[in-house]
């Protein structure tokens, strides 16, 4: 069980296909950290340890100004518990067929 998660939308000050290859950057990185991660149209969510996903979300927008953007906006939503939070399978899995 996960302590957090996190879901994180990254928006590089960039034009057209520029904006697809610098936020598959983004996404390729959150991938290779091995975390259980759901890629949506709109933002991807990260399941893991809160301080762990912390330094994510500070690398995703580190990625976008290395792939060239000069600047990066991001919307972030944060759930915490100490206890637990409930998984991306328990919230959405009924929605999704495999």
């Amino acid at each position: 069980m996960y302590n957090a998660s996190v879901a994180i939308q990254v928006l590089p000050e960039s034009k057209g296909e520029e904006t697809i290859r610098i936020v598959d950057e983004v996404i390729a990185y959150i991938k290779g950290t091995g975390l259980n991660a759901f890629v949506g149209p709109f933002e991807t969510t990260i399941e893991g340890d809160y301080d762990q996903l912390m330094e994510i979300v500070k690398e995703c927008q580190l990625i976008c100004i290395r792939a060239g953007a000069p600047s990066v906006m991001s919307y972030v939503k944060i759930s915490y518990n100490p206890e637990g939070v409930w998984s991306i399978e328990k919230k959405t899995g009924k929605y999704h067929t495999k």
